[in-house]
């Protein structure tokens, strides 16, 4: 009697990015800038190329200046299709200065 193994469900590895977050003004959505850097074919020299990705942030926690990591999903909206998977790296908050202070 040939032998069988029982196997688990194989899930499909979805795709993650990790860029920087430009935006974060609409509710639970943020913009994240993804730099890509290449050799060019011909020229041998590196271009960056920067693209935009609208992801789903449900609790708001993501903030301009953070490093985050982002993992494809179904279509939420019409150009949401990244979901907030962690943040890698929180922003450094600058502290504000007041005029008081300068003078």
């Amino acid at each position: 009697m040939p032998e069988t193994t029982q196997q688990g469900p194989v899930h499909e590895r979805r795709k993650v990015i990790v860029g920087e977050v430009v935006s974060n003004r609409m509710n639970k959505t943020i913009v994240v800038e993804v730099v890509r850097k290449k050799a060019h074919p011909f020229y041998k020299r590196v271009v960056s190329k920067a693209k935009k990705f609208y992801a789903h942030d449900e609790k708001n926690q993501a903030h301009i200046g953070d490093v985050v990591r982002l993992e494809e999903t179904r279509p939420l909206s019409k150009l949401k299709r990244w979901r907030l998977k962690e943040i890698v790296r929180k922003a450094a908050l600058v502290p504000e200065i007041s005029a008081t202070e300068i003078s």
